[in-house]
């Protein structure tokens, strides 16, 4: 019998990936519909600090794999822990994130179990008749939103984009189990040589975080506007991003790039500045708590997802919005 939702949590230097929070989140949704637990799968070397934190995020249950092969990321010792915690455990579904770690893992640990894997999913329900998982990701390119079953085998397994969905609250006061699965290791099974680890010190943007984003699509017109986007989101506290056209046409880095093939972001404002709104750029934005569109096409899409639709010359109303920022926030600082 294949029971819960298991939820594979990335961590790096003993911290939980937001990814793995967020996976978290939508696995308590599906388990209630299921009347299963949600129990987070983490691996590493000294982690079972872990365990509360995603206890508190809403996992039922952590189980660790704690050993010093697993102390950094590495294909064949990750693929042998998470296999044995899935044969042993029987999940009903375990979930990924679609990051680089999960896009390696995941479809190793599928086919050692014999089952399938629907890739880069924006979607997760639980079909009510059939309490299948229905797992939803962009196909042909971004032009159609496929829904897929796994009918057969179990588990059913998923990899889902950061940012797509949204983690629950911490609750401290959550209880939970926590269980020290033991995996044993040979030489044998770390067939690679890590001569070094180079972190990172430079500081990317991280346009997932941000409370507020001003959005630039095809419609700007030149590079040079990205400017004055930028004075605009620097007035509200937010950062520039973009639409596809404009990365790929070198106007804009790709990790600014909101959309299927960019970022998903939830911000509490959204300001889309020229921005038609094909399917493939609302499906990184629509969850947006408010989005306002600036277009000169009155029946451009992004209309359609807007809470609120300027209809004009982004050119002419842009810098009217600066003024008015600039304004209202200079007679607060007056008070």
């Amino acid at each position: 019998m294949n029971k819960d939702i298991y939820v594979v949590v990335e961590q790096v230097d003993g911290v939980a990936q937001k990814v793995g929070i967020e996976l978290i989140g939508i696995a308590n949704k599906l388990a209630a519909d299921l009347e299963q637990d949600v129990v987070a799968v983490v691996l590493g070397n000294n982690i079972k600090g872990l365990s509360q934190n995603l206890i508190s995020h809403g996992a039922n249950k952590v189980i660790c794999v704690d050993d010093p092969m697993l102390e950094t990321y590495a294909t064949e010792p990750y693929t042998k822990a998470l296999n044995a915690v899935i044969e042993a455990k029987h999940p009903n579904i375990v979930l990924y994130g679609a990051t680089s770690i999960g896009r390696d893992l995941a479809p190793r640990v599928s086919a050692r179990v014999h089952t399938g894997l629907t890739a880069d999913c924006t979607k997760l329900e639980i079909d009510p008749e059939t309490k299948l998982l229905l797992m939803t990701r962009p196909a042909f390119g971004g032009n159609i939103m496929a829904t897929i079953v796994c009918k057969e085998f179990r588990p059913q397994m998923a990899t889902v984009r950061p940012g797509v969905m949204e983690a629950l609250p911490k609750d401290d006061s959550r209880t939970g189990e926590v269980e020290e699965f033991k995996v044993e290791f040979t030489p044998a099974d770390m067939n690679i040589k890590i001569r070094e680890v180079v972190k990172e010190t430079n500081a990317k943007v991280d346009i997932t975080e941000s409370k507020v984003l001003v959005s630039g699509g095809r419609g700007i017109g030149s590079p040079e506007y990205f400017d004055v986007l930028k004075e605009l989101a620097d007035e509200l506290g937010g950062l520039v991003t973009s639409s596809r056209a404009n990365v790929d046409a070198g106007w804009i880095g790709r990790e600014r790039q909101v959309g299927q093939t960019g970022k998903t972001v939830r911000p509490d404002l959204y300001m889309a500045c020229g921005i038609s709104g094909a399917i493939q750029h609302l499906a990184g934005m629509e969850e947006s708590e408010f989005i306002v569109a600036i277009n000169k096409d009155a029946h451009a899409p992004i209309f359609d997802v807007a809470d609120l639709g300027v209809v004009g010359d982004l050119h002419k109303i842009i810098p009217l919005v600066i003024e008015k920022v600039k304004a209202i926030k200079a007679s607060k600082a007056d008070m």
